[in-house]
């Protein structure tokens, strides 16, 4: 791994779970010499990626919550998808969610709602995995041959928990369906009593980079009302994906 990777790695130890870390419990989790980790420590810290407290170890620094800050003003996707979303919860009580996939994760980067009869616990900056919930298969359904054997290799019992498939060939025949409709649905998989519906959103090259997605507070929807508000999703995802070309 180069010195640059190293260092980054540093980050990837923050989570939800772990959200502070003591220069000891880095050092045997990383396995770096302790005058290296010093050093990423003092470079991340000097540069407001990481902070620190007395008697509370490090945690993620100011320099975050300005990038975030930058993300939402000026990220080309959040931007022409704004208005889309604001025009897409006309309508109906539900949320509107921009999802973008993430390593092998997908992370709500977006968030419309015009309903306080429930929230979603799908919030912008949260990961989920890519096998649950709508705005991950539709994600998903895009991945390419080789992603996907990839994927099947590390989490095989995933998939076949998440009722995709038991074997590679099963999950490829069951997200062939989800690309062919050009939509998925699903309930209750990350929020239960809600009806989740998605659409792909793609970049200039053609290449999956995100979803759309509408939550409604129902579950046992009409055939037709799931189909009408999957048209208009699909819609609203194509606007989105033309508009970065």
């Amino acid at each position: 791994m180069l010195s640059h990777e190293r260092m980054l790695s540093v980050l990837d130890l923050f989570d939800l779970e772990h959200p502070e870390w003591s220069f000891d419990a880095m050092y045997a989790k990383l396995g770096y010499s302790r005058s290296t980790l010093y050093r990423y420590l003092k470079t991340l810290t000097d540069a407001g990626f990481l902070t620190t407290f007395p008697g509370r170890g490090y945690t993620l620094g100011p320099r975050v919550i300005e990038l975030d800050y930058q993300i939402v003003t000026t990220d080309p996707l959040i931007h022409v998808a704004r208005p889309v979303m604001n025009e897409l919860v006309t309508g109906y009580s539900c949320i509107s969610l921009l999802c973008r996939r993430y390593k092998h994760k997908v992370l709500c980067v977006h968030q419309e709602t015009s309903t306080s009869q429930f929230r979603s616990t799908y919030e912008r900056g949260k990961a989920r995995p890519l096998l649950q919930g709508a705005a991950s298969l539709a994600i998903l359904a895009h991945f390419s041959t080789y992603q996907l054997t990839r994927l099947y290799e590390e989490q095989a019992e995933e998939f076949k928990e998440a009722e995709l498939g038991d074997t590679l060939a099963s999950v490829r025949e069951t997200l062939k369906r989800f690309r062919q409709k050009g939509w998925v649905q699903t309930e209750g998989q990350v929020t239960e009593g809600v009806t989740g519906i998605a659409a792909p959103i793609f970049d200039g090259k053609n290449e999956i980079i995100g979803s759309l997605s509408l939550t409604l507070p129902e579950i046992g929807m009409a055939t037709e009302k799931v189909e009408s508000v999957a048209e208009r999703v699909q819609f609203c995802a194509r606007i989105i994906s033309k508009s970065l070309e």
